[in-house]
């Protein structure tokens, strides 16, 4: 894997807003590779610095290992959760829209200024 790639990865989890979500095949996608496992295992050796939290299954549901943190901190920046996931269609970002950085029309929270 190039350097290139892992750098895209990062700068599409890195600018995910509070307040929303991808799933690992969204960032794949937005970042220009096929694999979504290449998404997680960038995210597990060298995502410390990122929002990862925001990085979750297609289907709302994150691994179990980091379940009790992960979901504390999505409920925490306002993303719906029930029954251990969270609602993706609510809360799914697409990436170049200016509806999170506008103050979050949808009704979720939309984060303190953090450029995204």
């Amino acid at each position: 894997m190039d350097e290139r790639t892992w750098e895209r990865v990062r700068e599409v989890v890195a600018g995910i807003p509070a307040g929303h979500v991808l799933g690992y095949g969204d960032v794949a996608r937005h970042a220009g590779i096929r694999s979504a496992r290449l998404v997680g295992r960038i995210l597990a050796e060298d995502g410390a610095d990122l929002p990862w939290h925001r990085v979750l299954r297609s289907d709302g549901t994150v691994a179990e290992h980091l379940r009790q943190r992960q979901l504390a901190e999505l409920r925490a920046e306002g993303v719906t959760t029930g029954n251990g996931r969270v609602d993706m269609p609510r809360h799914r970002w697409e990436p170049g829209t200016e509806r999170a950085s506008s103050g979050g029309s949808d009704g979720c929270a939309a984060g303190s200024g953090t450029g995204g």
